[in-house]
């Protein structure tokens, strides 16, 4: 059974640069004394960065921001994680990348999924985060890597299934975050993402548009995310909306 270490060693094969795992942290840090990587967007990513937000996250905070974008109709936490799983389709030995893994929830259950001749990464910006996902434990084909989520430091054609849940709409960059995606992509791996979806009746976008520039999230239009992946090569392409969140996946080729 592979171990912690030859977890990060395979991670640090993977890499288009090169860093030490600290110790005493646990995770690889490539963006050093840095906050983040690129501009704030506003105060739920700040929010994100306190020592208060991770401790709460996975039981508090995440199921109920989810259930805000989701409504009453959209699957629950757990619901989620078992759709992206499925929607991955990974298999015994791939490697699966999970962007914006806060602390850590899905990346355990990639790394269950993807058994132990696979990998899987959690990539996040903020040490807190990534300091509780270590502290939670795991299968040993877990690691963790803060690095900018926009400009992937991985090698070109390296992941077999990215996961990008409740993050995108706060990327300053989104469009560059899924060239990015695609790039670190195999062929045929596949790519799976939740992130906002504002309604087509005017008032309600009104409101919905109002509400993301207050909070720093962006609101995309519904099928502007499926749009997008087909604009790079994406195929298979699946939409399910629930309030004003949208989960996309697709097939790179």
């Amino acid at each position: 059974m592979p171990s912690r270490t030859s977890a990060r060693e395979r991670l640090a094969g993977l890499l288009t640069t090169t860093a030490e795992i600290p110790a005493d942290q646990g995770f690889l840090d490539l963006l050093g004394t840095a906050d983040q990587a690129g501009p704030p967007t506003g105060i739920t990513q700040r929010l994100m960065r306190t020592t208060l937000v991770p401790r709460i996250y996975e039981r508090y905070w995440r199921p109920a921001l989810g259930r805000a974008l989701k409504g009453p109709t959209g699957p629950s936490m757990a619901g989620e994680i078992r759709l992206a799983t499925k929607l991955l389709a990974l298999r015994p030995g791939d490697v699966a990348l999970d962007v914006a893994c806060g602390t850590g929830r899905f990346t355990r259950a990639f790394g269950e999924a993807a058994g132990q001749d696979g990998l899987a990464i959690g990539l996040d910006g903020a040490r807190t985060m990534l300091t509780k996902a270590v502290a939670e434990g795991g299968p040993e084909n877990v690691v963790y890597l803060r690095a900018d989520a926009v400009d992937l430091p991985l090698k070109t054609s390296t992941v077999d299934g990215v996961c990008c849940f409740a993050a995108l709409h706060m990327f300053a960059e989104p469009e560059t975050a899924l060239d990015s995606f695609a790039r670190v992509l195999k062929p045929g791996g596949r790519i799976v993402l939740l992130t906002s979806a504002r309604r087509a009746w005017q008032p309600a976008r009104m409101l919905e548009t109002a509400g993301g520039v207050a909070s720093g999230q962006r609101m995309f239009d519904r099928g502007e995310i499926a749009a997008s992946l087909r604009a790079r090569g994406f195929t298979g392409i699946t939409e399910r909306y629930a309030g004003v969140a949208q989960i996309v996946a697709g097939r790179l080729g």
